[in-house]
């Protein structure tokens, strides 16, 4: 039978935290909710938060400004999938939201959409049916992108365009996709 983890004192937490630092960037809230399993008391999670933006170690706007822009640079990745993954990385609402449209300020939706069917959806780039359509419109919405400038791009790879014109995304689309 495995031995229980011990509990860490402050300053194993301290070194805890900046190994875990240094493995990946954490926001703060993350980092706290990691510090808590771990620590022996409650009180050493926030002084080492504390101690850890004091050296400038943690900083929630500055992980915020790196995660927006690599998500948007390196997966083209819409605003509302950058929003959501800011959201579930523990990032505060507001500073998530102000993170993200800096970041995607000037960035035309409509190019990163076709772009991302090019990358992703070139086996089905001339769409046919119905399912086709929904399966591609499905994968754009949960890729982050809104649903009209969706519906826009794909109309531009259709061989017929008409079909596009009852779809609707399922009630409840992005609700059910953020918890699977």
């Amino acid at each position: 039978m495995p031995k229980p983890a011990s509990k860490l004192d402050a300053e194993r937490l301290w070194d805890y935290a900046l190994r875990s630092l240094g493995g990946r960037a954490y926001s703060t809230g993350e980092l706290r909710q990691k510090l808590r399993v771990k620590c022996e008391r409650a009180e050493d999670v926030d002084a080492t938060i504390s101690r850890l933006k004091d050296f400038g170690y943690l900083d929630d706007k500055r992980f915020a400004e790196h995660f927006a822009s690599a998500r948007l640079e390196n997966q083209k990745l819409g605003k509302m999938r950058v929003l959501r993954d800011l959201q579930r990385r523990r990032v505060a609402p507001a500073l998530a939201g102000r993170t993200v449209e800096k970041t995607y300020l000037g960035v035309d939706e409509t190019r990163l959409i076709e772009d991302f069917i090019r990358r992703k959806l070139r086996k089905s780039n001339k769409f046919k049916e119905n399912k086709d359509f929904a399966s591609a419109y499905g994968k754009l919405l949960r890729a982050g992108f809104q649903s009209g400038a969706v519906i826009k791009a794909l109309k531009k790879f259709a061989k017929n365009p008409e079909l596009l014109d009852d779809l609707e995304p399922p009630e409840n689309f992005l609700d059910e996709e953020s918890t699977a």
